[in-house]
Parts: structure tokens; sequence; C-alpha cells
């Protein structure tokens, strides 16, 4: 009974095959949230693999309605040891975005897994289903190596929405408050920094969506009659988009700008690289926040970006000034920004800036959340990832993305862990998604090894940790 052979069983479960064929059999479940008929696929995921699954692990589980309407199931189970352990919970979603198989390259299927060198092609494979299935096969063979036994207990939550925003998701953890309180979550989604570098990030930056508009008259009017007379709507909400974004990226409304990077979070980002992996775009140097290295204007400041902009007819323009004009807006943003009272915020700068006129409307929003690098249970996880892989693991105190991470660390009021076992250049959401072999290897081998510490050392842990928060 050792860490050691909790790591071997789990790397023979990988190089058998065992691990692909659980994969294989996963993926060809076609859990296309997005479409309004998944409804069947998305409830026989849970109660047809995942629960069996979880039920040969020791696990009681139980399905639950959504509490929207016509959105998918949830799936909780629990394995309890001892009231005097911590208590885990983990979580995956079993949805995938649409499948788009027309747009896949010749041989392949999303619903099959293809195994090309070291790449294994299939929708899910990166996004959710190969990385909950790590954890999964990498809890059996912790089980096997200690007897049947974690030295924690563990809580499993479920759901099938997350590719279309995780509908009920909140109320869903609200009202459930007490069958999912823990101690801690360690889940697996988005991302590692690159393939080659052991990934921990502690929460994700948080998003806004919203439309700015103007419309100054009702129909177009010749441009060369009435050119120079009459305002152009795209002329005035480019300048209107201009006094919030400069050329070079920097936000220039001072509400949406966040506070300065705490020195935990610059310390976490110092020396890390981002981008220069193959198929990547290269960095602009000279773009985003001044003074800020590339790693800390993505994970520790915000971006206002264009996603959309429209005016007149752009696939077959006529002479004409077009009378209306519209953008769709995103900020991407890290804790301590009034997200919440964005709308206020643009209404103010573009009334003081003279574009009155333009029309905001705040489409959706979800929180920034970040857990302090210098957390007691950080640091025990970035000394399990290296110990087991012998690298020093990349932190990042959030995601450059977004996660429904509040759910977890606001409605639950928990840490939060996340160990990626994907890759930038998964195609994650595309056609061609796909995991690689040697990080589904690594991944299996870093959460062996992270479940056996935690059921090692998770108890001081956790007590260090409640006496720090006691000062």
């Amino acid at each position: 009974m050792s860490r050691d052979i909790a790591i071997d069983n789990v790397t023979h479960h990988f190089e058998r095959g065992a691990f692909l064929e659980t994969l294989r059999q996963r993926v060809a479940f076609r859990t296309e949230s997005q479409e309004p008929d998944s409804g069947p696929a998305l409830r026989a995921y849970l109660s047809d693999e995942i629960a069996p699954a979880l039920a040969e692990l020791g696990f009681g589980s139980r399905l639950y309605d959504n509490p929207v309407a016509g959105a998918g199931p949830f799936l909780v189970a629990q394995r309890h040891e001892s009231d005097n352990l911590p208590t885990v919970l983990t979580y995956g979603h079993g949805d995938v975005v649409r499948g788009y198989e027309a747009q896949w390259r010749g041989g392949l299927s999303p619903w099959q897994v293809t195994v090309e060198g070291d790449h294994w092609y299939g929708r899910g494979t990166a996004d959710n289903k190969g990385q909950h299935s790590i954890n999964l096969a990498a809890l059996r063979a912790v089980l096997d190596a200690r007897g049947g036994r974690l030295g924690f207990n563990l809580k499993v939550l479920f759901e099938t929405g997350e590719e279309t925003g995780s509908p009920g998701l909140h109320a869903f953890c609200a009202s459930q408050r007490e069958v999912l309180a823990a101690d801690l979550l360690i889940a697996s989604d988005g991302p590692r920094l690159g393939a080659a570098h052991p990934t921990l990030f502690l929460g994700s930056r948080g998003l806004v969506n919203f439309k700015l508009s103007l419309q100054l008259r009702d129909g177009g009017h010749h441009s060369g009659n009435w050119g120079g007379l009459l305002r152009n709507p795209g002329v005035v909400l480019a300048n209107a988009i201009a006094s919030m974004v400069d050329r070079h990226g920097r936000i220039l409304v001072e509400g949406l700008r966040p506070p300065p990077l705490p020195d935990a979070v610059r310390r976490a980002l110092a020396g890390i690289a981002v981008g220069g992996n193959p198929g990547e775009p290269e960095v602009d140097a000279d773009y985003g926040e001044p003074g800020l290295t590339p790693a800390e204007r993505v994970f520790g400041w915000n971006n206002l970006e264009v996603l959309a902009f429209k005016t007149g007819n752009p696939d077959k323009p006529v002479n004409a000034i077009p009378p209306y004009a519209f953008a769709f807006m995103q900020i991407r943003f890290v804790v301590g920004t009034p997200w919440e009272d964005l709308e206020r915020i643009v209404r103010d700068h573009l009334d003081a800036h003279g574009f009155a006129q333009v029309q905001i409307e705040v489409e959706r929003g979800m929180p920034a959340t970040r857990v302090d690098p210098d957390d007691p249970w950080v640091q025990w996880a970035l000394a399990s990832l290296q110990r087991t892989t012998g690298k020093a693991p990349v932190l990042l105190p959030n995601l450059g993305g977004t996660l429904p991470n509040d759910v977890f660390a606001e409605v639950l009021g928990l840490p939060t862990l996340w160990v990626p076992h994907s890759y930038p250049g998964c195609s994650q959401h595309a056609p061609n998604e796909h995991l690689l072999g040697s990080v589904a290897r690594e991944g299996l081998r870093i959460m062996a090894g992270l479940f056996w510490d935690l059921g090692e050392a998770g108890p001081a842990v956790l007590q260090q940790r409640q006496r720090s928060n006691n000062k």
C-alpha cells in the first residue's frame, strides 16, 4: 500500500488500453446540450454510464431534474468514510457542443475516438469527458492501492448543460447546499498553459457580454447628396468604442479597470510565458495594458473586446449613409472589478464623452473568482504535482477564460483547485477536437498522486487552513 503503487496502477490502466476503451464508450453518447432533443442522451449518459461507474467505486448516486424547464439533469454521488476526514467535492459535465460532423477531417467522426499518434480525436475527448474520466480512473487506482479506502470523503456533481451556460446550476447548488457541503473543490476543465506544463489554476476570469447600438434615423440616405450633412452611426459608434479602449487595447473606462495586481498574483505569474506553442498565434507584445507581462495581461488583468460590429450592409455595400450601427462587446475581468454595475459605468462614460445617443444592453455576466495563491490547499497541491511529475507546475491564479466556478466559490463557499488535462491546441468546441495521449497519461498519474496525498495529508492541511482563517 503506497503512493507509487497507486500511480503504477493508473499507468498500467492507461498502457493496457483500458482508459481509451472507457473514453470511447463515453464519447459515443451524443450529449449535444445545444440540441433541443438532447434530453434523453444527457440523462442516459448520467444514468447508464456515470452512475454505474461511480457505484463500482462505492458511491451512492441520485439524479435530479433541473429547476430550469427543459434543461439537462444533474447527478450527485457521495462516498463517506468518516466524519473526521475532509470532504472533497469534484465536478464534471457530461454535455458537449454540437458535433458538426460534416466539418471534421476525412476519416474522423465526433462520436468515435480515433487515435493518430498522440492525438485522440472525438467530441468531448478534451471537454470534458476525457478530463472527468481521468479523475475517475485515478480514484479507482487509489482505492485499489489503499485497500478500498480513499482517506477522505468525496462528493461528485455532474451537470449536463455547461456548454449552454449551465442553466439551473446556481439554483440547484443553492437549494442543495447541505448535500454538496465540502471543504474543498478539486476538478478538471480547461487547458494547461501548454501540453508539457502541468498546471493548477484557482478560479476563472469573469465575463460580461453587452451590446452598443445607435439608431439615428429610419432609413439610409444617398452618400453623395447627404454626405457631410448627416451623422454616420458607424463613425459615431466607432468613436464611442475608441473612447472606451485605445488602439493598443488599453481600457480607458476607469470603472472597468481592475485593482492593482496583488503581490501574491504577481509572484505566481512571474516567469510564465504565454503562447509559443505549435499552431498558436504570435502574442502582440505592444497590445494590452502597458507595463504588464503577457501572463499578467491575460491572467491578472481585464480586456475589453469588440466581438462583432455592423453598420449598413457589409455583404452588399451601397452608396448610402446607414441609419443604424451596433457592436457586440465583451469584457473579461478579474476579481475586484465592479462588473454588476457595468451598465451604469459605461453609461456615465459615454454620456461624459458626448455619446448620449448610444444605447447599452447588458446581455449576460458571470463573476470572477480566485483563491489566494498562498492558501495552504494551493501549496499542498503544487507540492503534490511536482512530486509526481518532477516538474515545477504552472500556477495560474485564475484561468483566462470563464468557468462556472462562482457556483463553487461563492454559492458553496469552497476553495477551488482546478487541474486541467487538456492543452491550448485541442480544438475545443471546433471540428477535430482531441486529447493528447501523453497529457492523459500524465494527468492520470498526477491525479492518482493528488488523491493519494489528500488521503495522507488532507486532515493536517484542513486544520492549517482553519487556523489561518481564525487568526
